[in-house]
Parts: C-alpha cells; structure tokens; sequence
C-alpha cells in the first residue's frame, strides 16, 4: 500500500512538474486521523489491502465499518472492548444479509445514541441552539406546491451550526473523552468547563449579548432561542443562582426539554455532517430540501431510524460509498 500511494505521488508530481496537472495536496480535518488525498478537487482513494494479502479492504468489511463509525461521529480510532463489540454484533449473523445490514444501521445509529456522542457532539449543537437560534432562511422545496401555500419553495428552521463550526468545537469537547474507561467523567465535566468558558468570550457570543445586558435579560434570550424549553420556575432559579454566563448557557443546552426536543433535528443534521461530512446545503444540495425530507420522516416514524430508513438510506448512498 505504501509503495502504491508513493508511486501514484511520483507520477502525479512528475505530471505537474511539466504543468500538464493540477496539484497534489493533503487534506487533513482531525489531527491523528487518515487525511485525504486530492489531485485537483479530485479525490485520490487509497488501496487498502489485508496485512500480508491481496485482498481489498473496503467499507462492507465489518471492521472497517465500525472503525469509520468511530472516525466520523467520536473523532477517534476505537478503543478495542468498543471495536470487538460493535464488530461482534454484525459478524454474529454469520453471513446471512439481512441481518448484516439490520446490524450495521444499529451500529451506525448507536453512535448518534451513545452516551459519548450525547454528552459532547450533540451537546455542541445545542449550545449553538441556545446562544443563536435556529436558521430561519433556509428554504426547502420538499413536497411544493402542496406543502407551500401553493409556491414552489417554503422556509424552514434548521439548526445553525455549520459543519465548520461543529468539528473544531467538538475536538474541543471530547478531547480525551472515551467513555468507559478510568476518569472519563472528570475529563468530561473539565472539557465541558473549558468549552463553555471559550464559547462565551468568543466575538460572536459578546457581540450577541453585551456585557451591559442584565442577568434576567440573557436567560430570557437563551430561552427564547432554545424553544423556550425552561419552565417558570427553572427560568426564575437561573436568573438568581448567580452562575457566570458559560454556566448559564450549559443550564439551558443541557434541559432535558430541549434535549428532547432537539434531538431528531440534530439526528438529520448529524447524517450530513458524519456520513457525508458536509452540510445539508452544500455539495449537491444547493437548499435544505433533502434534510426537510429525513427530519419529517424520522417525525413521522416517531424518532425510529429503523422505521424511517434513514440511517439504511445514507449508508448505501452513493454519496458515502464513494468516500472509500
């Protein structure tokens, strides 16, 4: 393999010594993660092939599969009680295919469900919620004309963070964080602690609520912008708890409420930030039509990925096939 990828670097070099090439160059998002390599804006895909075989490893092998699940939701190579179970779980069908592929969508959807993910990428995303709202200009045109009032597209909220917000703010949350093993709590809690002190003195935030705004006037805001989903009584406790302001907002990301109500918002957006590590209107959707189409499926199905094909549906696309 190695000999493989430093061949295809010569020639490719060579080929744009002579200007007959774009150039090669290392895409890396996750420090002490595979990079990608591109020639252009093309993808380059490396050869992976079993230790001392022939034999082509590729994103059906049960391994590999879970090993990715692990890259894209957690950020991390697997820990290896984690890795054997999850791979347990989908070569326990003993080749028979339709339990294959059940197993794998309850593999891929676990990591969305798993206490790590919960606790440090999900949590990112509803920060964001609490502090900015939803988007409200994204426009969709799913189900249009009938479902629009007669035109041809229709606004909706969508999350607001970006994919280019997400990642960085989640390295920072689940910085050492694999759940399981000794102190990860503590590691944790100090991240959580850390983050929030940071997302609050950041521009955005200060510019967002000035230091002159009232204690009152800031939960109200928060409030406002998560769906209001603090009770009186929980409203009135945080207004006079005398928490800083990173207290404040971590108070109201981490309502049970809103953790509820947000959580198949975020599930949608995760497949397009995990699966196909994009946005939902980037690439080749040009609006929010196809993340309006999953979130009122997965509604419709009551939050059951199975029910509602989702995670089956992005896992055989041709779009995340062909990241491998």
């Amino acid at each position: 393999m190695r000999l493989f990828i430093a061949l295809l670097i010569t020639a490719f070099a060579a080929l744009n010594a002579f200007g007959q090439a774009p150039t090669l160059r290392i895409v890396t998002e996750v420090p002490n993660l595979p990079s990608d390599l591109y020639y252009g804006n093309i993808k380059v895909k490396p050869l992976r092939l079993r230790p001392g075989t022939n034999t082509p490893i590729t994103i059906n092998d049960s391994d590999f599969f879970v090993n990715q699940q692990y890259v894209d939701f957690l950020n991390r190579f697997p820990d290896q009680s984690g890795f054997d179970f999850w791979v347990n779980q989908i070569t326990g069908c003993n080749g028979n295919a339709t339990c294959i592929d059940g197993q794998r969508d309850n593999t891929s959807g676990a990591f969305f469900l798993s206490i790590e993910f919960q606790e440090t990428g999900y949590l990112v995303e509803r920060m964001y919620k609490a502090a900015y709202g939803d988007n409200t200009t994204a426009t969709s045109t799913f189900d249009c004309p009938a479902a629009c009032n007669g035109s041809s597209t229709r606004q909706l909220s969508v999350p607001i963070v970006r994919r280019s917000e997400f990642l960085p703010d989640t390295l920072q949350m689940s910085n050492g964080v694999i759940v399981g093993q000794l102190n990860w709590q503590t590691v944790l809690e100090n991240n959580k602690v850390a983050f929030a002190n940071d997302f609050v003195s950041r521009t955005r935030f200060a510019t967002a609520y000035p230091a002159s705004m009232s204690v009152t006037a800031f939960v109200d805001a928060l409030n406002a912008n998560a769906g209001n989903p603090l009770s009186q009584s929980q409203r009135d406790a945080l207004v006079t708890s005398g928490k800083t302001r990173a207290e404040i907002v971590r108070a109201v990301a981490e309502d049970s409420d809103l953790i509820s109500a947000e959580k198949n918002k975020a599930f949608v957006l995760m497949q397009y930030l995990g699966y196909l590590r994009r946005d939902p209107n980037s690439g080749q959707d040009t609006d929010y039509t196809g993340y309006d189409f999953w979130l009122q499926k997965l509604n419709n199905h009551g939050g059951d990925f199975h029910a509602a094909q989702m995670v089956r549906s992005f896992i055989v696309s041709g779009e995340y096939l062909n990241r491998f």
